[in-house]
């Protein structure tokens, strides 16, 4: 597992960037961390990354949001309402892993056994100092 540092925002968005840049369809990013890690501002900028223009925010009510002005579609998924993993397969959760965009899944841990094999996982941290945070990443 890759470890990085992520010392400030603008580490996240640099990491986020590069990160869109080498998504392609299909591909599933599973963000697992607790409570104020910093799992929507690294899906913010990895929207901006995918160049989405719509302002990115957490759809805890609605559980997913899309967005379709970027390069790639990208489904933005927060799961940390639901019960298990059957709630988010019921809400049709395989159709979009498969609909040629990127799913980005916060708390993925919660729905990791419907997840595709290939899913990026990335763990997220805090780190020593003040707005460190440490990415564990799975690619």
């Amino acid at each position: 597992m890759r470890e990085v540092l992520i010392k400030n925002e603008e580490d996240t968005k640099v990491f986020g960037h590069r990160l869109a840049e080498s998504l392609t369809e299909n591909a599933v990013v599973a963000l697992i961390g607790d409570l104020g890690t910093g799992k929507t501002t690294l899906t913010k900028y990895i929207a901006e990354g995918l160049g989405v223009a719509e302002t990115i925010t957490s759809p805890t009510f609605t559980i997913v949001c899309e967005y379709h002005s970027g390069r790639l579609p990208l489904y933005h998924f927060d799961v940390y309402r639901l019960e298990n993993a059957d709630d988010l397969f019921e809400i049709g959760a395989e159709e979009y892993f498969y609909a040629g965009g990127v799913s980005v899944i916060e708390w993925a841990d919660q729905v990791a056994e419907i997840l595709p094999e290939d899913t990026k996982c990335i763990f997220i941290e805090y780190g020593e100092r003040e707005g460190e945070r440490i990415y564990k990443c799975t690619f």
